[in-house]
């Protein structure tokens, strides 16, 4: 069967009704063909499986029950990635007897995800699984047993987020609130006010995201110094160090300010709270209109999304890619259920950092940042649409296989060629994933360093490579240089994706323009900034190549596509 778009529904096999028993069904003759998404909307199961849904297939009022009562796993962040991964990975092993309950979330930057999203489809969404074979699974997904907002200024919320912290059965808390959600400074580096305020305050009423885990933790610590794993699942480097790091900051200042036990501090260091560093992989861009259609035209109504005051956009259903990474150090003081049945990788802390570097500094985000850049500067809207561009696909083949392979550390628990295969083949021209080079291209500049600095350094390092063989890389960087002028090949103007650093690096940028050819003036001070590249381009040896690359960029209208088509 296949849609408007071109995707192919695939069928999934029948499964089992709510309460596992045949027969069970209530019939709905009144509201025949009416498909919510909420407890009393699945209960008709056939017409959801005939039209392709998968449903949780375990008693859902028990396992709900269960979970509340003693749970296991509480989440931190209500958002699209949480609800494609964490709560799918839960769904799976649950619809398998794997495992006997659910997941818990919490939501603490934007209150109205739980308020409009969770609370009206009683835990319930849609998760969208968009194949590169034009395939479509459709899971209904039930794992959710409570949805709370993280608010210390809502007593019942907060005072049952306690109470879960004080539970014997909580194993692990984890975390998605992206990098800056650990943070106690400002970009300048000064600490926010919200926590220099909960540092003088205590753990009873905190306002910062960090001060309202860190009280949860006070509790547990209350209850019996009772043992737990604070697991972020953060897109950043070492994310566990930067959790810790949070939480002991505020444990420091409260028992310094006398505002929590002195025990506390000792308790945040000691062997019963770990904070394991893991590498998660998973692309989930937000809502996209043509899964919405595919959803309506199966009759599945109140699919809305809503964009709260806070500018977040979510639906009652997710869409993402198939391929999902998700290795943890396996480090859990009060244990943990099966979760490799789920897909999760354990491992230990080096091995995460090695699958971490291979998938940040070679094998995936500098392929990323090559198809943001020059697709920006090209004109295209999709990152699919350029791997129909034979010059892109070589340029990336070239910087992934040629320049950035020869320096991976195998992690050994994944293989670095086959993760580009992946990247390359599957991921990446998955017509029907809805990334844009856009999208990507936010915050280029706080990225090179990572994504191709690191390369440039282990050249440096090596006693068989030298800086002279990189070919690709330079002309990345030169790219990016040519896009901060924010003019397409076409000589068009375009708006240039957010960035800290437009407006130290766009003055710069904006004194020339297509045809000069005496320019390193300008550019000069950009390729001598180590922040931004991760070495000073003229002390590594790149910046005669990277400005001869930027001079013919910048020909005329017309240049980058000659550049590439010169030199991929």
């Amino acid at each position: 069967m296949e849609d408007d778009n071109g995707l192919r529904i695939k069928k999934k096999t029948a499964v089992r009704d709510m309460s596992g028993r045949p027969g069970n069904r209530i019939t709905r003759e009144k509201e025949s063909g009416i498909m919510k998404i909420s407890l009393q909307g699945i209960s008709d199961k056939r017409q959801w499986e005939e039209k392709g849904y998968s449903l949780p297939a375990y008693d859902m009022a028990r396992t709900i029950k269960a979970t509340r009562e003693n749970p296991f796993w509480i989440h931190f962040g209500a958002g699209n990635l949480f609800r494609s991964f964490h709560a799918a990975v839960v769904q799976n092993l649950l619809n398998d007897g794997k495992l006997d309950r659910g997941i818990l979330v919490a939501e603490g930057f934007d209150y109205e995800i739980i308020e409009k999203m969770y609370t009206p489809h009683d835990n319930l969404g849609i998760a969208v699984t968009l194949r590169a074979d034009g395939t479509v699974d459709k899971n209904v997904v039930g794992s959710v047993a409570e949805a709370l907002p993280l608010d210390s200024g809502n007593d019942a919320a907060f005072g049952r987020l306690k109470e879960i912290f004080a539970k014997d059965s909580l194993q692990m808390a984890t975390f998605t609130i992206t990098e800056k959600g650990y943070s106690l400074v400002n970009g300048n580096g000064e600490m926010l006010s919200d926590v220099a305020a909960d540092f003088a305050a205590g753990p009873k009423r905190p306002a910062s995201y960090m001060g309202k885990v860190s009280s949860l933790l006070y509790a547990r610590y209350c209850a019996g110094e009772k043992p737990v794993a604070l697991v972020s699942t953060d897109n950043c480097s070492h994310n566990g160090d930067k959790l810790y790091a949070a939480v002991s900051a505020f444990a420091e200042a409260w028992v310094e300010n006398r505002k929590a036990e002195a025990g506390f501090l000792q308790y945040i260091n000691s062997e019963k709270v770990s904070f394991p560093w893991s590498m998660i992989d998973k692309i989930t861009p937000r809502p996209d209109a043509s899964v919405e259609k595919i959803l309506q035209e199966d009759g599945v109504e109140d699919l809305a999304p809503v964009i709260t005051s806070k500018n977040t956009y979510v639906a009652p259903f997710v869409n993402a890619e198939e391929t999902e990474y998700l290795v943890i150090e396996d480090d859990f003081p009060n244990g943990r259920p099966q979760l490799e049945d789920g897909g999760i990788l354990f491992t230990d802390r080096e091995t995460v950092e090695k699958v971490e570097k291979m998938k940040v500094c070679t094998c995936l985000n500098p392929l990323h940042t090559c198809l943001a850049i020059f697709g920006c500067l090209l004109g295209y809207r999709k990152i699919s649409d350029e791997m129909q561009d034979e010059l892109l696909v070589k340029l990336v083949e070239k910087v992934g296989y040629q320049e950035g392979l020869p320096v991976v550390v195998n992690p050994g628990i994944l293989d670095p060629k086959e993760f580009i295969d992946t990247v390359l083949r599957v991921r990446v021209p998955n017509p029907f994933m809805p990334d844009t080079p856009q999208r990507i291209a936010t915050d280029t500049s706080q990225k090179l360093a990572i994504r191709f600095g690191e390369t440039v350094k282990a050249y440096q390092r090596s006693e068989r490579l030298s800086v002279d063989d990189l070919q690709m890389i330079p002309l990345v960087f030169a790219g990016w240089i040519r896009y901060l002028m924010a003019v397409d090949d076409q000589g068009e103007p375009f708006g240039l994706s957010p960035d800290p650093l437009l407006g130290a690096l766009c003055p710069q940028t904006a004194k020339m323009k297509l045809g000069d050819t005496n320019v390193e003036t300008f550019i000069r001070p950009i390729m001598e900034n180590a922040q931004i590249f991760g070495v000073n381009l003229y002390e590594a040896g790149l910046a005669d190549k990277v400005y001869g690359y930027f001079r013919e960029l910048i020909a005329g209208p017309g240049a980058v596509r000659r550049t590439l088509e010169k030199y991929v």
